[in-house]
């Protein structure tokens, strides 16, 4: 009986700080992996603003909600002085980061 090898990640937090460390580090193909791809269009855009990071990225999950096939992430990074929440989406077993709507506010 040989275990199965996870390759992909599971929960929406380790999608999350992925994301978060992809993002800084400007690895844009982990980045597309990890995000949808209206998710992806939206960080990109935020990216070509942020200076090059001189470090690799510490990121802390301070939350999570999950609700069926959304979810909602609330981390922080030492490149940002405030908490950033993502939201995710289930996108064939895979969690990935989306954009939230306008006034989509999530549970915290």
């Amino acid at each position: 009986m040989g275990g199965t090898k996870r390759t992909e990640v599971s929960t929406p937090s380790e999608t999350a700080k992925i994301v978060v460390e992809s993002f800084y580090a400007k690895d844009n193909n982990t980045l597309k992996k990890y995000t949808t791809s209206d998710g992806y269009d939206s960080l990109i855009m935020i990216q070509s603003l942020v200076p090059d990071a001189d470090n690799d990225a510490s990121v802390t999950i301070s939350d999570e909600v999950i609700e069926t096939d959304i979810a909602w992430v609330k981390y922080s990074s030492n490149y940002d002085s405030k908490p950033g929440i993502f939201k995710l989406v289930k996108e064939n077993d895979q969690w990935k980061v989306t954009n939230k709507g306008p006034r989509e506010k999530g549970p915290f």
